[in-house]
């Protein structure tokens, strides 16, 4: 059901917690299956050197966070705000159908944390925030149903 490597970051997540003075923060989640994720970002010159997460979730939840930290850092926010759900996936060596709208909150947590690091800087409009990040107004995961949102 679930590839070694989910397993693996389960239960050896990487780059757990908070950063203090974080550059940005992106929280998102799910109120279908009840997963929370929290990202946060340190920023220099453009480059993310550090990302962490806390996660309230599932397994995949807790592995599409860990990954998706690993992928991001040391990338540019250009580079970053081009991670698709599907990346996380493949990287992890996939997920169960029911358990992909984890991967999607990993990239949606990531692009609000970049959001939050744009508005902090205060250089842009909140529109401009919105299009740049490809922020949605919907925060429900359109891969999440009620009724495979109790399947672990």
């Amino acid at each position: 059901m679930y590839s070694d490597k989910v397993i693996d970051h389960y239960s050896n997540p990487r780059n757990v917690g908070e950063i203090e003075n974080a550059s940005g923060i992106g929280q998102v989640g799910n109120p279908v299956c009840g997963d929370i994720m929290k990202m946060y970002i340190k920023v220099e010159e453009d480059i993310i050197k550090d990302a962490t997460f806390k996660t309230f979730g599932c397994g995949a939840a807790i592995a599409t966070s860990s990954v998706a930290t690993e992928i991001i850092k040391g990338k540019t926010i250009e580079e970053a705000l081009k991670l698709t759900n599907k990346e996380v996936v493949d990287e992890l060596e996939g997920l169960p159908s029911a358990k992909v709208h984890c991967s999607v909150l990993a990239e949606e947590a990531i692009r609000e944390a970049i959001a939050d690091y744009y508005r902090k800087q205060g250089e842009k409009s909140e529109a401009e925030i919105k299009e740049i990040c490809g922020l949605k107004d919907e925060k429900e995961c359109p891969h999440c149903d009620l009724e495979n949102s109790g399947d672990e």
